[in-house]
C-alpha cells in the first residue's frame, strides 16, 4: 500500500535525529544482591517510542511520569533475566548488559547504547545459577496501565492539537505498561467513534474495529495497523472521516492484552490489503488464515482462553474530545 511507503520516509526521517536526544537521557543503575535498578530518564516527546527501550532483552517493567512533564523508565530485573553476560575475574564476578534504543527493526544495529555493569567480590564457594538449566522465575499477572494518545501526523510524539482537518490522518497510538509480568500481546478488540464521551444504547457510532480485532476502516476507508516495535504497544494509523464533522468526537476502544503465542480467532489485529484482496494477521502473516473469519463472525472454542478470560485482563479507554474540521473552515483550523 502507498502508506507503507510514504509513512516509512516519515519515520525514518524522524528516528535518525533521535539518538543525540536519547544520548543526552540521564541513566542511573542501582545493582542489588542478584538484580539490577535501571531508571532512564526521558522527556515526553519520546514516550510514544519508550517501548523501543531495552535492557538486553527486556522492554521497561513501568514509567513514571514526573511533574516536569520527564519520564522514568524503569527496568527491574534479575541477572537470570534479559540476557545477562557473566564474567569471572579474579575474586570479582561481573554481570553485564546493555541499555539499547532500538528505533529500526531487529534486523539493524541498536541507534544507542549504554552499557550496564554489576561488579561483585565472589563468595566463597560460589557457583553459577546459570549452570543450572532449571534456574529461573515467573512472576504473575498483577495490576496492568494501559495508555492511549493522538500522535502527531509526523509520528514524534503526543498530538500538540486535537483538531484534525478532514482528510488528514490520525495515528492512534495504544500500549500497556508490563511491569515484571510475562510478555504480553496489546490489542484492540472493538474501536468506535461517538459524539459522546460515554456510549448508551441510543448513541450513534462509527465503526472503526470490531469481530474481535478486525479492522473495518482498513476495508471501507483507508486505515492499517502499523508494524510493531515490541508486543506491548499498537498504532492505528487512519483517516480521519466524516462522522461527526465540526463536533466533538470521541474514540471508544476495548483493550486487551494476551500470550502472544496464543493467537486465535478471538484474539489477533487484522487489515485488509485491498491491493491483494485479502485480510492480514498483523503479529504473523503466515497465519493470516485467522483472519478469513473477518467477513463473517469470529469466535473461539478454545478452553486455554476461557481460563484467561477469568483474568480479565481488559481495559475500556475513551479518548477525546477530537474535532474534525472541514479544511475550508479557516476559523476553527486557526481560532
Amino acid at each position: 500500500m502507498v502508506i507503507y511507503f510514504h509513512l516509512g520516509v516519515v519515520i525514518l526521517a524522524f528516528l535518525d535525529l533521535l539518538p543525540t536526544t536519547v544520548a543526552n537521557a540521564d541513566i542511573q543503575v542501582a545493582c542489588g544482591n542478584n538484580s539490577v535498578s535501571v531508571t532512564w530518564r526521558i522527556s515526553a516527546e519520546l514516550v510514544p517510542f519508550a517501548t523501543r527501550l531495552f535492557l538486553g532483552s527486556c522492554m521497561r517493567s513501568q514509567q513514571k511520569t514526573l511533574p516536569t512533564g520527564e519520564v522514568d523508565v524503569l527496568f527491574n530485573y534479575r541477572f537470570t533475566k534479559c540476557k545477562f553476560k557473566k564474567l569471572i575475574k579474579g575474586k570479582r564476578l561481573i554481570y553485564s548488559n546493555e541499555l539499547t534504543y532500538r528505533p529500526y527493526d531487529k534486523s539493524k544495529p541498536a541507534a544507542f547504547v549504554y552499557p550496564i555493569q554489576c561488579v561483585y567480590i565472589r563468595p566463597e564457594g560460589w557457583n553459577s545459577p546459570f549452570l543450572n538449566p532449571g534456574e529461573g522465575f515467573s512472576d504473575g499477572r498483577g495490576s496492568l496501565v494501559f495508555h492511549m494518545a493522538l500522535l502527531n501526523e509526523q509520528l514524534t510524539g503526543i498530538a500538540m492539537t486535537n483538531v484534525i482537518p478532514l482528510g488528514s490522518f490520525l495515528p492512534i497510538w495504544a500500549s500497556v505498561e508490563q511491569a515484571s509480568h510475562q510478555p504480553l500481546l496489546l490489542l484492540m478488540e472493538e474501536c468506535v467513534a461517538a459524539t459522546t464521551p460515554e456510549l448508551q444504547p441510543e448513541s450513534q457510532v462509527y465503526p472503526i474495529i470490531s469481530n474481535k480485532g478486525c479492522l473495518l476502516e482498513s476495508l471501507n476507508g483507508n486505515a492499517v495497523f502499523l508494524p510493531r516495535y515490541d508486543s506491548s504497544a499498537i498504532v492505528l494509523y487512519m483517516q480521519s472521516f466524516k462522522f461527526g464533522l465540526g463536533d466533538e468526537v470521541y474514540i471508544h476502544c476495548k483493550l486487551a492484552v494476551w500470550d502472544p503465542e496464543g493467537l486465535d480467532e478471538s484474539k489477533k489485529a487484522c487489515h485488509y490489503v485491498k491491493e491483494d484482496g485479502r485480510w492480514d494477521l498483523l503479529d504473523d502473516p503466515s497465519q493470516s488464515s485467522l483472519c478469513s473469519c473477518c467477513d463473517s463472525t469470529c469466535e473461539s472454542r478454545s478452553k486455554r482462553e476461557a481460563r484467561w478470560e477469568s483474568n480479565s485482563l481488559r481495559h475500556n479507554y475513551v479518548l477525546g474530545p477530537l474535532i474534525i474540521v472541514d479544511p475550508s473552515d479557516s476559523e476553527t483550523l486557526n481560532p
